[in-house]
């Protein structure tokens, strides 16, 4: 039974009904606005200041000035123009003056008829608008004007309030302007005291709130700035609150799921593995470790998100997970994002394992069991084998592409699911790997893409956060500059030459390129209109293909030069990799492909081509490639934008920083969050409007605490029929999947 009350049917009026057909179809297609709420919550992106009353002779240029002055003159001048009607255009050109000096108002087009008829000799009447300068006279080219009349006490209340008011601005498109919003805004407003309020009394009184429909109020008609501020605070909370309401019923709910808790058995594989160990474990894996096992311990399922820099050892943790799972009788799946990298995780898991990855083989352990691989491009026979293994419960570990995923895919016994690379995985396929457990697994997401803490409580709230910040003892420092090919051409004759001192000493390097090369040219490119700082995006980027030409017949020629990008077979890939890895290949030239995972500690120095193309998180994740051995790491960026451009700017602060908590907030503030539920995933529209993940990380802490309250006193929100609508609002199906990534 719904018990939300009807006071809410106002909001849920179809714009349509309220405004009329034409502006509700454009507000709809253009702006995702189709009820009286979904308008209340279209905020204004910032306010204009009408401005104190400036003199007429003292304004400023290029600034927002109201004055109340008088009109002497209007003229109205007629030319020739091919684009009015009739070949005839018209201007308009008003003359006024306060005492002080005098100014010229100008109007074109359409906008002459109203003052043409209004603004005759005479008038008095304020004005607003921006000023320039036209033939060395300054003007207001359309200004906004409201004529004074009745007696003086009446207007002089006017000037006040008409040019102290703050006027809001609203975010709009070609087809619908901000004062046009603004209007439809002010129609709908009275609604605004229907609207049923989210936050629980006792919440909003806690914290000094307004109610909902006192903030709706503030935020689209403040007096103040203080309004505006109360508005923002209170608009901020809904926001960071239901979201985090959804997350902490999403945990609740996972939390009553049974699993089967799993711990290694004293004596077991784990213990075998870790005796085999070169090196000890870093106090970070040691305490992260400490954390997994706990939750595997459990009687619900884990889920956790391992954060960790490139290279901080975040394999070894999960493998370890795997193996303390396979002791206590069940099977582990890591699933990997690409085949490249299920390869290779394969590989460098048996290599960790040694004779303990052969189970049932000869030569191998007692304790040992069986590592399999499962790709989409095996053999049949190879396939059929691993299919065998996984169903008999022979193979304890398995790693994978999505292909693990299949119908044919059966488990003896799915403990524990690893998932590599987050992001790169959609919510079904997570969901579809998990129900092929007798009881959900146990899950382990890991990410090497740093996340600050505030976008790891919105996104990833679900799940719990490990983070490894420690680098294994071993690994190199990498040194990172920026090469403007454009500006200094020598630098980059310079770099190519860096990059055939490293091969002479016996190292690898890696070219990395945002294109292959062998594509039509890209559509998305073509009819995007360049601004001025765009002058470098006019050649399309740097491709793999032609780079790796240009290479071998150029800088270097005779080194051993191969390329890898997504689009070769899969086996061709694996051979590169191979051939890369066992050094039989002096320099790689990639698309992002080797962004996640490849390890090759030989490789010394990465040259990024075009460094401008790429995010300042991805930038982060191609670096940490190289100086994964006891040498040094060198990293290049390329690019011909120039010095002064916002593309220099992000690549400096790459090369500025190593540390991938501090870039990821770098390249968050520069992209702003968009929707935090990921747009592209859920397709709806925004869900936050006024809160930023950057600016308002203590709101979304507060908040996260008070969601987790309120649902473990009140886990179906019965209680709470206006914290239930509103999570309805922001949950749509789609978005409810995204968030339900466990």
């Amino acid at each position: 039974m719904d018990l939300v009350p009807a006071l809410e049917e106002p909001l849920k009026q179809p714009l349509k009904s309220v405004l009329g057909p034409a502006t509700a179809k454009v507000m709809a297609e253009h702006l995702g606005l189709h009820t009286v709420g979904d308008l209340l919550h279209h905020y204004p992106r910032r306010y204009e200041e009408r401005g104190q009353l400036t003199q007429l002779a003292e304004l400023p240029m290029d600034e927002h000035v109201t004055v109340v002055a008088q009109v002497a003159d209007a003229r109205l001048h007629t030319f020739a123009s091919s684009k009015a009607p009739r070949g005839k255009g018209q201007r308009l050109e008003v003359t006024i003056t306060d005492g002080s000096g005098r100014l010229q108002l100008v109007f074109f087009g359409h906008g002459v008829h109203k003052p043409h008829k209004e603004l005759l000799p005479g008038t008095r009447a304020l004005f607003a608008g921006k000023v320039s300068v036209f033939n060395r006279r300054l003007q207001l080219a359309h200004p906004a004007y409201e004529l004074l009349r009745g007696d003086t006490d009446e207007a002089a209340e006017t000037v006040d309030s008409w040019a102290g008011a703050l006027i809001p601005m609203y975010p709009a498109t070609a087809k619908l302007e901000s004062w046009k919003i603004a209007k439809s805004v002010q129609t709908v407003l009275p609604s605004a005291q229907d609207a049923v309020d989210p936050l629980p009394p006792s919440l909003r009184e806690g914290r000094g709130l307004a109610t909902l429909p006192e903030a709706l109020l503030k935020i689209h008609r403040p007096h103040t700035k203080a309004d505006i501020e109360d508005a923002r605070t209170r608009l901020k909370w809904d926001e960071a609150f239901v979201l985090q309401v959804a997350l902490a019923r999403r945990r609740h709910a996972d939390a009553q799921l049974p699993a089967i808790p799993r711990r290694p058995s004293p004596d077991g594989l784990l213990t075998a593995f870790d005796a085999k160990l070169p090196f000890t474990l870093t106090q970070g894996q040691q305490k992260v470790s400490k954390e997994i096992f706990d939750d595997l311990a459990a009687e619900h399922p884990m889920h956790r998100l391992l954060q960790g820099e490139v290279g901080s050892g975040k394999t070894m943790v999960a493998l370890r997970a795997m193996l303390a799972v396979v002791d206590a009788g069940g099977q582990a799946a890591m699933l990997a994002p690409t085949e490249v990298l299920a390869q290779q995780h394969h590989r460098s898991i048996t290599e960790m394992m040694g004779e303990l990855a052969e189970g049932g083989m000869l030569g191998g352990a007692d304790k040992a069991t069986k590592v399999v691989l499962l790709t989409g491009s095996m053999g049949t026979a190879a396939r059929r084998q691993a299919l065998l293994d996984l169903v008999t419960g022979e193979a304890g570990l398995v790693i994978g592409t999505h292909a693990l995923i299949e119908d044919k895919v059966q488990f003896h016994d799915l403990g524990l699911v690893v998932v590599d690379e987050q992001h790169r995985f959609g919510v079904e396929q997570r969901d579809a790997l998990r129900g092929k457990g007798k009881q959900p697994p146990h899950l382990l997401v890991m990410t090497a893409t740093p996340i600050p803490r505030t976008v790891a409580m919105t996104v990833f709230g679900d799940l719990e956060t490990s983070v490894l910040d420690q680098l294994p003892a071993g690994r190199s420092p990498i040194a990172s500059h920026v090469v403007p090919a454009a500006d200094k051409p020598h630098f980059l004759a310079r770099a190519w030459e860096r990059v055939r001192e490293e091969v002479g000493n016996g190292h690898q390097a890696y070219v990395v390129c945002p294109r292959i090369g062998d594509e039509e040219d890209d559509p998305k490119k073509a009819g995007k209109k360049k601004s001025p700082e765009d002058e470098a995006e006019k050649r399309p980027p740097l491709a793999v293909v032609e780079v790796a030409e240009q290479l071998t017949r150029g800088p270097l020629q005779g080194l051993r030069v191969e390329i890898l990008h997504g689009r070769m077979h899969p086996d061709d890939k694996d051979a590169v990799m191979r051939r890369f890895a066992a050094g039989e290949t002096d320099v790689l030239v990639a698309t992002t492909v080797i962004e996640v995972g490849v390890n090759v500690p030989n490789a010394t120095v990465m040259v990024i081509m075009d460094a401008d193309r790429f995010g300042v998180s991805q930038l982060h994740q191609l670096r940490g490639r190289v100086g994964r051995g006891s040498a040094a790491g060198l990293c290049l960026l390329v690019s011909e934008m120039p010095e002064t451009s916002p593309a220099r700017q992000r690549l400096n602060s790459v090369a500025a920083t190593l540390d991938g908590f501090e870039l990821s907030r770098i390249d968050l503030e520069q992209r702003r969050e968009g929707d935090v539920l990921g747009q592209a995933q859920s397709g709806a529209r925004t869900s936050l409007r006024m809160l930023t993940v950057i600016d308002d990380e203590e709101t979304i802490a507060e908040a996260r605490e008070e969601a987790a309250a309120v649902v473990a006193a009140d886990p179906d929100l019965e209680n709470l029929p206006g914290l239930r609508t509103a999570l309805d609002a922001l949950l749509d199906e789609e978005r409810e999947q995204y968030l339900d990534k466990g």
